[in-house]
């Protein structure tokens, strides 16, 4: 009689079963004892590889790197100005495809080097272009922030595409703030149209790095 064969369980695998779970659960609901059940082992087997919910945090958010980058590079024959458009709006299409994606991203540490070789390459084709290294790596900085931070309130509105929180009607905003009508018509440029706000904010962003920097 054969029985089946499971992979090895490493830290990949488990990061892979919570990102999975992820979307599911949100991140509140993302715990050590569910990822162990999902992988059909005892919560303490997860203890070996991960001492607590941030280094899983952590390694998620490596994961999530590695799947961006795996389909794409940096263009090192393209403008300053289109790498970071690519790359901002990259990030954010890897955000976006995780519930509280984001929220994982944010203040996590990559746990490789798997990041090494694009920042080497962005750095490389901002220092040719005629920025210092610490302008390039202040700018780098700032539009990833920006980027993460966009996603994080675009996420408490639209947890998922076409998924959209309770309390979001632009309608009955509209109703509770009559008293405010600037505010209320404000909500649909606040609250919609993410796709078109996220480009525009960026563009402001390189208008200013040019502004200070030529």
């Amino acid at each position: 009689m054969s029985t089946e064969r499971r992979a090895p369980l490493d830290r990949r695998r488990v990061a892979d079963t919570a990102l999975r779970l992820l979307n599911e659960t949100g991140l509140d609901g993302l715990t050590l004892r569910a990822i162990a059940k999902e992988l059909d082992v005892k919560a303490p087997a997860l203890y070996w590889h991960f001492k607590d919910k941030q280094a899983l945090l952590d390694e998620m958010a490596t994961e999530m790197y590695r799947r961006m980058v795996a389909d794409a590079g940096v263009d090192p024959s393209g403008t300053w100005q289109d790498l970071l458009r690519t790359m901002s709006g990259g990030l954010r299409a890897a955000l976006l495809g995780y519930r509280d994606g984001a929220k994982v991203y944010s203040g996590s540490r990559f746990t490789g080097t798997e990041h090494a070789p694009q920042q080497e390459a962005y750095l490389r084709v901002m220092t040719e272009a005629g920025f210092t290294l610490a302008e390039a790596a202040v700018i780098g900085t700032t539009v990833t922030s920006y980027t993460v931070g966009f996603v994080t309130e675009e996420q408490g509105v639209e947890p998922l595409p076409g998924e959209r929180r309770e309390g979001y009607d632009m309608a009955e905003r509209a109703r509770r703030l009559a008293d405010f009508p600037l505010s209320a018509a404000a909500g649909r440029d606040l609250f919609t149209d993410y796709d078109s706000r996220f480009g525009t904010g960026l563009e402001i962003i390189i208008a200013g790095v040019e502004a200070r920097y030529r």
